[in-house]
């Protein structure tokens, strides 16, 4: 058992018991209490990082999905909300870095692994030969034969989202779904299919 700061807050000591919650009986309510606790203000300050809403929803859930893969890693020397933004944050300037260094398109959105990889399909958007071009609608045909191996939910969500590239209120409205059970199924999604391309071999 880690030794609590005497500084903390009582605010920071209940989300303490929430991770130890989380962390000993893999407590689902303590996870999504966490979540609840801190989506709105995280969500807030990646906006403002991003200034881009759909960027910034993409960014919440990644930061909360990091943050809960590397639970075990927080200590009670400062507030968990104090660990949470700094994941946030980094993440966020990592998102920065990686859009103004791009050079090339990507005709998939990046999928994230857990271990932090960066995993998509990107083609020079300029001056491609025949060659690059056939490279080009190969990999696409690929991409899509991975996807159908998904469950049907989880493929149209994936569909839907970066191939037709549907905004996450306009998937709402195909599907029926509310919007947190279409951020988090999509979540669950691309983690599926990380696993389906890692294991495949392909390098994209």
């Amino acid at each position: 058992m880690e030794e609590l700061n005497p500084n903390l807050t009582t605010k920071a000591v209940y989300d303490y018991n929430l991770v130890r919650k989380a962390l000993d009986s893999g407590d689902q309510n303590a996870f999504a209490e966490l979540m609840h606790r801190y989506h709105d203000s995280v969500h807030f300050m990646l906006n403002k990082m991003v200034n881009n809403k759909e960027d910034a929803d993409d960014l919440t859930i990644e930061t909360f999905s990091k943050a809960f893969k590397n639970l075990h890693l927080y200590t009670p020397t400062f507030a968990f909300s104090t660990w949470l933004f700094k994941i946030a944050s980094n993440h966020c300037i990592d998102h920065i870095r990686r859009k103004k260094h791009n050079t090339t398109f990507s005709i998939d959105r990046k999928f994230e692994g857990a271990e932090g990889e960066s995993v998509g399909i990107e083609l020079r958007s300029d001056g491609m030969d025949p060659e690059q071009h056939a490279l080009k609608k190969e990999k696409i045909k690929m991409m899509h034969d991975f996807v159908n191996k998904l469950k049907p939910r989880y493929r149209t969500l994936i569909e839907l989202r970066y191939f037709e590239e549907l905004k996450y209120e306009e998937i709402v409205e195909r599907t029926g779904l509310s919007l947190g059970t279409v951020k988090a199924q999509l979540f669950r999604a691309k983690e599926l299919l990380y696993n389906i391309l890692r294991k495949s071999g392909e390098k994209f």
